[in-house]
């Protein structure tokens, strides 16, 4: 997820905001520790999820629309945006370690530097975003594929006629241009960006928008997401939520109701 910039918000777009659109180190060490501590928690939630959860339902009460974040979710970009933060912390001269980095998985990046305002001291949050964007096109950054299953979901829900939204940490140009590219945009409802919300995940303030722009309740709502914090502002409003286990171990996403190592075999609509 990229941060938006201050000529994004002056704008009225969200140019991204949660995990930076990618974020590796100024240099190659670091990016190929951050790639490969991903890959690693990836391998480790795809072992974590309930053997046999392909091909389930999800469980629970009757469900009326789909909500899903996008970045660990419908793409895999988690490994591009930790490689983005790690390079502008590298470039401040800030110890970090993989901790560190994983704050900002599935959160607005303002939220966490706002919160750990300790790491850039006498900083302005605008300037370390339009910083952070600036790595965006850096060579050898991983590249952002869908998660399997991911499109084939939305069609399916779209296809039974339930409302679709999608609930990002990112702001509304990347989540625009990413939807398009693995051909769900003109599928969804609404789309739901950083800057929709005053407050991001593990807020629940964006499902429950998204839920009333669908004019759905939110009990009859079920989340699909890949962080800890984006299952927390699920959890918080009040809806079923499967865990998706492409950035974190299965066994991290234990709040989840189900979890699953990609969208594959995903069914919809999910069991009552």
């Amino acid at each position: 997820m990229e941060p938006v910039t201050p000529a994004a918000k002056t704008a009225g777009t969200t140019q991204g905001t949660g995990t930076a659109q990618g974020t590796g180190t100024a240099g190659t060490a670091n990016t190929t520790g951050t790639a490969r501590a991903a890959e690693t928690a990836g391998a480790a939630g795809a072992a974590g999820t309930e053997e046999g959860a392909r091909a389930r339902s999800v469980p629970g009460t009757p469900v009326k629309a789909a909500l899903f974040d996008l970045d660990g979710t419908l793409i895999n970009s988690e490994r591009r945006s930790m490689a983005m933060w790690s390079m502008l912390l590298d470039r401040h001269g800030v110890s970090h370690d993989e901790a560190v980095l994983r704050a900002f998985m599935g959160r607005r990046g303002r939220d966490v530097l706002a919160e750990r305002a300790d790491l850039f001291p006498g900083r302005e949050i605008e300037d370390l975003i339009v910083e952070v964007l600036s790595f965006k096109d850096h060579p050898g950054l991983p590249d952002i594929v869908p998660v399997p299953g991911a499109a084939e979901l939305i069609h399916a829900v779209a296809a039974h006629g339930s409302p679709i939204a999608v609930v990002t940490s990112a702001g509304r140009d990347w989540a625009e241009e990413r939807l398009t590219r693995i051909g769900v945009r003109d599928l969804l409802d609404t789309l739901v960006s950083a800057l929709d919300v005053t407050v991001g995940k593990p807020d629940p303030e964006g499902f429950l928008l998204a839920a009333s722009r669908l004019s759905v309740d939110p009990a009859d709502c079920v989340v699909f997401e890949d962080s800890i914090a984006g299952i927390a502002a699920a959890k918080a409003a009040g809806m079923a939520c499967v865990g998706i286990a492409t950035t974190h171990a299965g066994t991290e996403l234990a709040a989840a109701d189900l979890v699953v190592a990609d969208l594959t075999g995903v069914a919809w609509p999910p069991s009552t």
